[in-house]
């Protein structure tokens, strides 16, 4: 079992990284080249850089899982093809994505989309705050210990 993290815009990837450390996990950071870093990280977290363009990050991490791996990402999309590949799929702000709520959430994205298409204006992300951290935490705790 393996660690993936959607990273381009991943706000809990110290968190990821300490708690994959106290279960001597392997990570896996995939982002867009456009976000490059020299931060250095532990020897069991990798970094892969892909190319620029549209779902070129999400294709690389469909690629790299497999059952039983846990994705982190805040992306529907990317979810809703990770889970019939077995895998375990979770947002930043300490939920897992199911079978059971994969369909409202695309729904619900898929609604914003066509809102915001015909010129309503509709409001983005709430800022992530230290309870979401703490949230986040706790959830990933207990999902690395099933």
């Amino acid at each position: 079992m393996k660690i993936i993290v959607d990273a381009d815009a991943a706000p809990v990837k110290n968190e990821v990284i300490q708690l994959a450390g106290e279960y001597n996990l392997p990570v896996v950071f995939v982002s867009n080249i456009a976000h490059y870093s020299l931060a250095s990280y532990p020897d069991y977290v990798k970094t892969i850089y892909v190319e620029k363009g549209a779902d070129r990050a999400d294709f690389k991490i469909v690629q790299l899982a497999n059952k039983g791996d846990i994705v982190i990402t805040q992306d529907y999309g990317l979810a809703s093809l990770l889970l019939p590949k077995g895998c375990r799929v979770a947002h930043h702000l300490g939920y897992e994505y199911t079978n059971e709520n994969i369909e409202r959430l695309l729904q619900n994205r898929h609604l914003g989309a066509l809102k915001r298409k015909s010129g309503e204006r509709t409001k983005g992300p709430k800022p992530f705050t230290e309870a979401n951290r703490q949230q986040f935490v706790s959830f990933f705790k207990q999902l690395l210990e099933e």
